[in-house]
């Protein structure tokens, strides 16, 4: 099944978020593997905002290698390519106003893109302020949306989907202090037909479900992981409403 089909099936997912910059010792990523196993997450996500081309390769091949779940490219830059993905998010940074990110990476990446026999889901990301200055925020040179400002939320994820997008993917970026709130999740979700992909300081199985329970499609965990890998096996308990 396409990964965008699995995106639109209604189901509560949860994707795991693996930086290749922060997992480059095959013996922590193998192990890594080992424990997403037994979850077994809808998707592995994978990208970061300053990964080099030999750790994403690296890290593409070993999960290839040891996992049949579906890896979807994640990507922090126009380089992040796999053909042993299963997807890639095409993203364009639609909550900032930097060029290189709205279209400029997306030009640089198209061709190679093209010529690979990977799904590619176009998608709306949107950076939420998690009260830290996130990574993406710093290489993007851009402003992200303030946690209070709902209708800004609202109004840009309608453009992402009036624009073409099939997804859209609201972050509160890496190590995020705050996770993004229910309300604004909930009031996002109640204004669009596309997936919303959520993701930023989910750091408690409470949070995750909560996301999950609020609107969102998929919850995605990355940071808590690289804390306290064991957190995988916590999140084998979530409960929340499927449909």
């Amino acid at each position: 099944m396409r990964i965008l089909e699995l995106l639109k099936n209604n189901q509560k997912q949860i994707a795991i978020l693996i930086d290749p910059d922060k997992h480059n010792s095959e013996a922590q990523l193998l192990e890594l593997i080992k424990k997403i196993n037994k979850l077994l997450p809808a998707f592995i996500f994978v990208g970061g905002s300053t990964v080099n081309i030999q750790d994403f390769k690296s890290c593409f091949s070993t999960l290839k290698e040891n996992t049949t779940i579906p890896l979807v490219i994640f990507p922090g830059s126009h380089i992040q390519i796999d053909k042993k993905a299963d997807a890639i998010l095409f993203l364009s940074l639609i909550s900032g106003r930097n060029p290189d990110f709205l279209i400029g990476h997306q030009v640089e990446a198209a061709h190679k893109i093209k010529q690979l026999d990977i799904e590619v889901i176009p998608t709306a990301y949107m950076l939420i302020d998690g009260g830290k200055n996130s990574s993406v925020a710093y290489v993007s040179q851009t402003s992200p949306i303030p946690s209070d400002q709902i209708s800004i939320a609202i109004n840009t994820a309608i453009a992402g989907e009036l624009m073409g997008m099939q997804a859209v993917f609201m972050d509160a970026g890496s190590g995020a202090i705050n996770s993004i709130s229910r309300e604004m999740i909930n009031q996002v979700s109640r204004n669009i037909s596309v997936p919303l992909i959520i993701g930023g300081g989910l750091k408690t199985i409470e949070e995750v479900e909560n996301t999950l329970n609020a609107g969102a499609s998929v919850a995605v965990i990355g940071n808590k992981i690289e804390e306290n890998i064991d957190f995988l096996l916590d999140l084998m308990n979530l409960t929340f409403d499927k449909k």
